[in-house]
């Protein structure tokens, strides 16, 4: 967190204009001595190592700062965005191993079948269409021609209701939909390596049903690249969130964070930026607990 906070700060001043600058150009009768007092109160005035020291003096103590245009607490305004971008991006976990595991088992069993073939052909098609070109042809179909799911979110439902649920289906499998299809593919994978395995061929020769082999003993054992997988697209369903919330106005940190590069509010980018490198940590935690629950040749002694 610490490397990316510092890539992050460099970066954001690589980048022409501030939030001063912007006010600037929106207020062109600004002076020169006022443009140059926001810049030494906003702490934009030294060189940018000394303001990173600042911003990072402040983090450690959890204060993130301010969004400097409005005044308000980027905790607060983190906090406030947070539960829509999480039940985002867990309707789309949800949705992507939901969908891909049982096709990446069904895959597997029937390699090189129509099926399989079928499955192939759309795990192909899930990866390479953009989510936003998705969200915005399943907005036309299901949304405006066909009426079955509303356009914008519900403003004064809560996100476990079922107004809220019912809007968060295309959103969430907009963005699943990329990850569904990587993970069916590496789910097929190693399905199919351990099919071919002896100890598979010992339980057949034992008389276990076929279903036995497959959930029991190949699937557990399959799961483990899958789980690794997972994981790893933690970090592009969080990224892939900023262009759906977009797309379909859902209020959410990925919003904050295009207007925050916009506005060129530093403070509320690199707070956003923090928290999504903590949830790609977490994931990596959770990915490697798991790993020892379904492998317990993996746990430490």
């Amino acid at each position: 967190m610490f490397g990316v906070s510092v890539i992050t700060f460099g970066m954001f001043h690589l980048t022409p204009g501030d939030p001063v600058t912007q006010l600037v150009a929106l207020n062109p009768d600004v002076t020169a001595a006022e443009e140059a007092a926001l810049r030494e109160r906003w702490g934009l005035s030294g060189p940018v190592w000394e303001q990173y020291l600042d911003w990072i003096s402040n983090v450690l103590v959890g204060d993130f700062g301010q969004e400097l245009q409005t005044g308000r607490e980027v905790s607060d305004i983190v906090w406030t965005r947070l539960p829509e971008t999480v039940a985002l991006g867990l309707f789309g976990w949800a949705f992507a191993l939901i969908i891909a595991i049982p096709a990446g088992v069904y895959a597997a069993v029937n390699k090189d079948q129509l099926g399989d073939t079928v499955s192939r052909f759309l795990a192909l098609s899930g990866i390479s269409i953009p989510n936003f070109w998705l969200g915005l042809m399943l907005i036309l179909i299901f949304s405006l021609y066909l009426g079955l799911f509303p356009v914008l979110a519900p403003s004064r439902s809560s996100l476990i209701s079922p107004e809220m649920l019912r809007y968060l289906i295309l959103p969430g499998i907009t963005i699943g939909t990329a990850s569904a299809a990587s993970i069916m593919r590496v789910m097929r994978t190693s399905m199919t390596e351990e099919l071919n395995k002896e100890y598979v061929t010992a339980a057949r020769a034992k008389g276990l049903p076929e279903r036995t082999v497959i959930l029991k003993h190949v699937l557990r054992n399959s799961l483990i690249s899958v789980v690794t997988l997972a994981a790893t697209l933690t970090a592009s369903i969080v990224a892939g969130s900023v262009v759906v919330e977009v797309v379909f106005n859902w209020p959410g940190l990925g919003r904050e964070f295009i207007d925050a590069i916009n506005q060129r509010e530093i403070n509320v980018v690199m707070a956003i930026t923090l928290f999504t490198g903590f949830f790609v940590i977490l994931a990596n935690l959770v990915a490697d607990i798991v790993y020892a629950a379904l492998d317990p040749r993996i746990r430490y002694d």
